[in-house]
């Protein structure tokens, strides 16, 4: 039994929005929202930088990424009017969003002189920024339509996929297989320029495609034997394991690899997203999910229906992970399992915030780098890159 030293859960201290100089109020959330972090996970949120980059300090990144969120807004806005195409008002609110996000970023820019060595500013501010706006002019979920369509094709082939994994009898082969298909599944990413575009040109590109397209080993952050060879240790016994877009990506990456870890008698929590973050899945979705996909394979129906397969929201509303803020809910869960294997998948999650950050229990990062300039940046060659990095626990 785990008995906390501390409270697991810190309460969110926030000033009220009509006068900024008003003393700090203090508010219980309900407990889905709560901001907290996972002593678990995160022993000391202090030393805790999400952030891989800052595009405050990084002039080279600054100047990239300002000019690639400029660019990829136009296609955002027209992704939000087609959403709502029944709704006559859709275009005029989609031009004024991509109007209040450029003017958002470039105060941005404009204050990067001004806020240099002071406040970190990640690309994760950026993402978040376009999704605060999108849900300001009226458009919760742009995705959804996307969403629903590449999640029933996805689970209309899961017993396939899991077939041709049984078939691999080596465990390393199979293993690695597991870690490839989570990191082809990952390229279905709507809100990576390079891979909408294919996906727009090419109705046909699927798992096995993307399988063709990922770099081949040695990759460009390759810790999979390390992390082969700790499967032939004992069984973790409780992974959370936080996942990236709907479809193929959770569908046919995820879970055939959850299920592998399920075999192996290690609990899983998987978390999703709170709220719509361009075609990610959200945790309500995945249970709705878990539901069907469960009538295809006999290991996730026994683990979902007997309580060692479990669905977590995350507490975030964008496409990056800030570990400071989860919810109560998650991180006991967290806390209560023993959990000692921490899964982040995503260039979100996994890439633009936590590379470089440290955990309290064994971590394995997977990511396939969708973008030129970031996999030559981090000293890849070219697009499709992979990060595969498993660390052992940080000191405490």
């Amino acid at each position: 039994m785990v008995t906390p030293a501390a409270p697991n859960f810190f309460l969110l201290i926030t000033k009220t929005a009509t006068n900024s100089n008003s003393a700090p109020k203090v508010t219980r959330l309900a407990s889905s929202r709560v901001a907290m972090h996972s002593r678990s996970l995160l022993p000391d949120p202090a030393v805790y930088h999400p952030d891989t980059l800052d595009l405050n300090t990084d002039g080279k990144a600054a100047d990239y990424w300002f000019r690639c969120f400029r660019d990829m807004v136009a296609k955002f806005a027209k992704v939000a009017a087609n959403s709502q195409a029944e709704d006559h008002t859709a275009p005029q609110r989609a031009e004024q969003f991509q109007a209040a996000y450029l003017q958002q970023l470039d105060e941005h820019q404009r204050n990067v002189p001004i806020n240099k060595g002071k406040v970190v500013l990640g690309t994760s501010e950026l993402l978040q920024l376009n999704e605060n706006m999108l849900r300001r002019f009226g458009f919760a979920d742009p995705w959804l339509r996307q969403k629903k369509l590449e999640n029933a094709s996805a689970v209309a082939r899961l017993k396939q996929r899991l077939q041709e994994l049984d078939a691999l009898e080596d465990e390393d082969t199979r293993w690695t297989e597991l870690v490839r298909g989570v990191l082809a599944g990952n390229m279905f990413d709507w809100g990576a320029q390079a891979i909408s575009n294919i996906l727009e040109q090419d109705s046909n590109f699927g798992l096995h495609s993307a399988l063709e397209r990922i770099e081949k080993r040695p990759w460009l952050l390759d810790n999979l034997d390390s992390w082969l060879n700790r499967l032939k240790g004992e069984p973790h016994k409780c992974a959370v394991v936080f996942v990236d877009n709907s479809g193929v990506d959770v569908v046919l990456g995820v879970l055939p690899f959850v299920r592998g870890l399920l075999k192996r008698g290690t609990k899983v929590l998987l978390c999703a997203n709170s709220e719509p973050a361009l075609n990610d899945v959200t945790s309500e979705e995945l249970k709705s999910l878990l539901d069907e996909c469960s009538r295809e394979c006999e290991v996730l129906e026994k683990a979902w229906s007997q309580g060692q397969l479990l669905v977590y929201a995350n507490g975030q509303t964008g496409p990056c992970l800030d570990m400071r803020t989860l919810p109560q809910e998650l991180c006991d869960a967290i806390a209560a399992n023993e959990t000692d294997l921490l899964v982040i998948e995503g260039m979100g999650r996994a890439l633009h915030t936590n590379l470089n950050a440290r955990f309290a229990c064994e971590t394995l990062k997977l990511a396939v780098i969708k973008n030129t300039w970031l996999a030559k940046y981090l000293g890849g060659e070219a697009m499709f890159a992979v990060i595969c990095k498993f660390e052992p626990a940080a000191p405490s």
